[in-house]
């Protein structure tokens, strides 16, 4: 595996809507921004990738950032509460691979994937993916088909359910939770 982990991310959280109010600039994890801003409206993503979260110690609903302008990503991503936490992503330079479960605790059918998956119902003949085994790689999944709906940032490591240990068990209506499409997050998003 070849992980680089190098200072190259920096995003700037701004407490209004159009980089507008006082400003914090990250340029590596942060669990709780409560002590540098009293709420995040906008960012600025200038390099590196990124996961937020809408509630501290990276729990919540998770959202994806790359490179650009966000002035009201509330409304572009359909959010009805701030940004508490982030967790930068490591650039991954080499092979992406995951195994899928049909059920929690490595259950049912499996599959082993090297690329993104944007149906598992019509590419493996899965009812849904409850747990998995990322060998190798960043994966972003995906709860409904063609990347859309809740998301979650996957890293290497084994996952046996997704409703613990995820930082999404605290949240009501979480447990059980399944995905149905998958992504790789490129070096090339950099």
């Amino acid at each position: 595996m070849s992980t680089t982990n190098m200072n190259m991310g920096k995003i700037i959280f701004y407490e209004d809507r159009n980089f507008q109010g006082r400003s914090y600039e990250c340029s590596s994890d942060c669990s709780d921004m409560s002590s540098y801003l009293s709420r995040c409206y906008s960012c600025r993503v200038e390099s590196g990738c990124w996961m937020l979260y809408n509630r501290n110690n990276y729990m919540g609903n998770q959202y994806f950032m790359r490179r650009g302008e966000y002035p009201d990503y509330m409304q572009h991503f359909g959010m009805s509460d701030c940004i508490k936490s982030c967790r930068m992503i490591a650039m991954h330079r080499g092979n992406y691979r995951m195994r899928i479960y049909e059920r929690e605790n490595f259950g049912g059918q499996m599959h082993e994937m090297m690329d993104d998956c944007d149906n598992i119902m019509d590419h493996y003949r899965m009812s849904k993916c409850q747990s998995c085994n990322v060998m190798e790689g960043h994966w972003l999944m995906y709860e409904q088909p063609h990347f859309r709906g809740r998301m979650m940032y996957m890293r290497p490591g084994e996952y046996s359910n997704f409703s613990m240990g995820m930082g999404m068990g605290a949240m009501g209506g979480m447990s059980g939770m399944r995905f149905m499409s998958m992504r790789r997050i490129m070096d090339s998003w950099y």
